[in-house]
């Protein structure tokens, strides 16, 4: 599935999620939604960065393409004290980078890490991957990657 931006809605789709971030005082740029995030990737806007553990990936899917760069690990989610050495070693602190988690939850702790770290344009994917937890206790039911109907695979 490719969705195409031009250049300038990208920039909008970035500074839309910037002010709202400014307005909101959050640490880190902002965040933007899973289909805003795909349109970013295919146009070459922004790199994707998926920052759950490798048994996530590997249990439940992936966005093809992405990279990895784990916020925390194992079964206890214990935090990846390297993170941020691991992700300026994957995306340097210059592009766009878009960090994609379950629900969003990890992946704007992890974005505001690394706007701490001096990364100046670290966005939120907003929904993560499967989306919140719905009243019968199931994520993808109303949101998130999947539910949005974006690409992923599964190994």
């Amino acid at each position: 599935m490719s969705i195409a931006l031009p250049d300038t809605t990208a920039h909008s789709v970035l500074e839309h999620a910037r002010s709202q971030a400014h307005a909101a005082d959050l640490p880190y740029a902002g965040s933007v939604p899973p289909l805003e995030a795909w349109a970013l990737v295919q146009t070459g806007a922004a790199v994707l960065v998926d920052v759950r553990s490798a048994e996530e990936r590997k249990f439940v899917g992936h966005v093809p393409g992405s990279l990895h760069v784990a916020w925390a690990t194992g079964t206890a989610l214990t935090r990846n004290p390297r993170f941020v050495r691991e992700l300026e070693a994957k995306t340097g602190k210059d592009p766009v980078i878009l960090l994609l988690c379950r629900s969003g939850k990890r992946s704007a702790l992890a974005a505001e890490a690394a706007a701490k770290a001096g990364f100046g344009s670290v966005f939120n994917v907003s929904e993560g991957f499967e989306g919140e937890i719905d009243a019968a206790g199931h994520r993808g039911t109303a949101d998130g990657w999947r539910f949005r109907g974006l690409p992923w695979i599964q190994d």
